[in-house]
């Protein structure tokens, strides 16, 4: 039985190996580094560029997807728990903190910023928690992660 796990799980590996599934690999790893899960994802879409340079947009493109809908993800967690406490404390939560009041008062296009590491995907939560517009959000999301892909991939091929 141990020989068929160990078989199973190589196979699994196997699947996910960058040169076998290259772009869905990509798009995979890029929407679960945008949640709140320790992982970054510029080394996938590197590995994959540069092992096929003429895939450098198709691999920014759906990084850039992937991990807008990671956002998206992180944006609808901040939403419901703001409505999982407001059903609990039975009132509407307060922004006192100096950071939300900044946040609030740039709205959506604050979520320019989500591609910041460390920062970024905690705020897309916070911009669910304070109901900031969720279409404009995602533009703004989009753009910033999309200009973080192109920047970084460009930096590691040409520069380092």
């Amino acid at each position: 039985m141990e020989a068929w796990m160990v078989a199973g799980v190589a196979a699994f590996l196997n699947w996910f190996a960058l040169p076998q599934v290259g772009l869905s690999a990509v798009f995979l790893v890029a929407f679960v580094s945008a949640t709140l899960l320790p992982l970054g994802s510029e080394p996938a879409v590197f590995a994959v560029v540069k092992l096929n340079p003429e895939m450098f947009w198709p691999a920014v493109l759906l990084a850039t997807l992937g991990n807008t809908l990671g956002g998206a993800v992180t944006w609808w967690m901040g939403w419901g728990a703001r409505k999982g406490t407001e059903k609990v404390i039975h009132h509407e939560a307060r922004v006192n903190s100096r950071a939300l009041r900044w946040l609030q008062r740039f709205g959506a296009k604050a979520c320019l910023l989500s591609w910041l590491p460390i920062v970024g995907d905690p705020l897309c939560a916070v911009a669910g928690w304070l109901r900031l517009p969720f279409w404009p959000c995602m533009v703004y999301m989009a753009i910033g992660k999309g200009a973080r892909y192109i920047s970084m991939t460009v930096f590691m091929l040409w520069v380092v």
